[in-house]
């Protein structure tokens, strides 16, 4: 028994291939933008509030005044809340851009006097 010779590759398999898994990638790159796949929790009556600490977000707004995770405000308030956290936290500093640089350069300080570093300075673009 001869065996044919093939003067040519079939490439639709491998175009079919290259298709579903382009397909996979533009699906999950959806939900990596978002960072979130959207769903509908249900609700419960009897239900605690779960409290993920993974970030801190520092405020500064346009008069001066500072806020830390929406809740904490004044700077002395704000070091004794982020001394709980570990040093390796990521911080998002939210300054008006109206505000006085002092006060930002304060808060920077104060993050650097105690060693955290995996901070950024939220902008829009």
């Amino acid at each position: 028994m001869k065996l044919k010779k093939y003067d040519s590759i079939n490439v639709i398999p491998f175009i079919d291939v290259l298709l579903v898994l382009l397909t996979i990638v533009l699906m999950t790159s959806t939900f990596i933008t978002k960072g979130i796949i959207p769903i509908s929790l249900p609700k419960a009556s009897n239900a605690e509030n779960l409290k993920v600490n993974k970030e801190i977000i520092i405020v500064i707004k346009e008069d001066g005044t500072l806020f830390c995770n929406n809740n904490i405000e004044g700077l002395k308030n704000i070091e004794e809340h982020i001394l709980q956290f570990s040093k390796d936290t990521p911080i998002h500093i939210n300054s008006d851009k109206n505000s006085k640089f002092e006060i930002f350069v304060s808060v920077l300080d104060m993050l650097k006097r105690y060693e955290y570093s995996n901070i950024s300075i939220v902008t829009k673009k």
